[in-house]
């Protein structure tokens, strides 16, 4: 099992950036405290989508920041990812693992609490808590997990929790007191009139939970 020591998840897609530069924003969100990135993009061909990586790959690397593909493990091993996030309805992990042992960080979201019990769960580094709250960026979820449901998954599981859903500064300390270990973000960043400082801002939350 790799280790996931990372505080602050971004989680971008052109289509979130607002018509700005995807490479901008996640340079910009890095320089504010951002520490590992996901690729998020569900409507490009998958040679689009490996050109994209490939791009933020390279600007990651710059900071030693790791990329984290979601769901399509060819562009994953195409461009040498760090790691790949798969849900209910995507490669399974296990099977993952299978095809890409190399993979250092597999995540698989968590929609049902009977997961947990799941032998997936043995090829797994981490769990991406989907979603805490409810958002717009992502509609095909089924658990409103909320604070108690935080608390309920870390109270089952030691592996390591990522909290994505509708997160940003006013929501990110209770989140992580309720035992998330990592704060994933969509729209909070990359939306953001200035996606640094508003990385800074979360971060900032995020380690001064106590």
């Amino acid at each position: 099992m790799h280790p996931f020591p990372f505080k602050l998840y971004l989680v971008i897609s052109e289509e979130a950036c607002a018509g700005r530069s995807l490479l901008w924003v996640a340079e910009q969100a890095v320089r504010g405290g951002v520490d590992v990135v996901q690729l998020r993009e569900k409507h490009k061909t998958t040679a689009a989508f490996t050109e994209t990586a490939r791009q933020l790959k390279a600007l990651l690397d710059t900071y030693n920041v790791p990329l984290i593909i979601n769901d399509k493990i060819k562009v994953a091993m195409a461009v040498n990812a760090a790691g790949l996030h798969v849900g209910n309805n995507d490669l399974p992990p296990k099977e993952v693992k299978r095809l890409w042992p190399e993979c250092q960080h597999l995540g698989w979201s968590v929609e049902y609490l009977e997961q947990l019990d799941s032998e997936q769960m043995q090829y797994v580094n981490h769990l991406g808590v989907s979603p805490v709250f409810n958002t717009v960026t992502k509609t095909d979820t089924v658990t409103e997990w909320g604070l108690s449901g935080i608390e309920k998954i870390r109270s089952l599981t030691d592996v390591p929790l990522v909290a994505i859903g509708n997160m940003n500064a006013a929501n990110a300390r209770a989140v992580i007191k309720a035992g998330a270990d990592c704060i994933a973000v969509v729209s909070a960043i990359c939306a953001a009139a200035d996606p640094k400082l508003a990385a800074m801002e979360i971060l900032k939350q995020i380690e001064n939970h106590d």
